[in-house]
């Protein structure tokens, strides 16, 4: 499953505890993520799973689930 994957990596972008982020985590709202925050996270996606994120879908992205789903509908 994507989800501990992207997780790790959430965790590791932002130094906070992966314990903490679940699929309905918001990005901006409960992580503080910032419009260069959510380029950086979105680099590191596409760097770790071999995929493309068009500009349309990063805008769509709002949590973490977000994120997961369009793993396993792109991968």
């Amino acid at each position: 499953m994507y989800f501990e994957k992207v997780r790790e990596l959430i965790a590791q972008e932002f130094s906070i505890d992966p314990s903490k982020i679940e699929m309905e985590t918001k990005l901006a709202e409960d992580l503080g993520a910032d419009s260069l925050d959510a380029v950086e996270l979105i680099m590191a996606i596409e760097d770790e799973f071999g995929v493309q994120v068009s500009d349309e879908m990063a805008q769509q992205i709002r949590k973490v689930g977000d994120i997961v789903e369009f793993l396993e509908k792109n991968k």
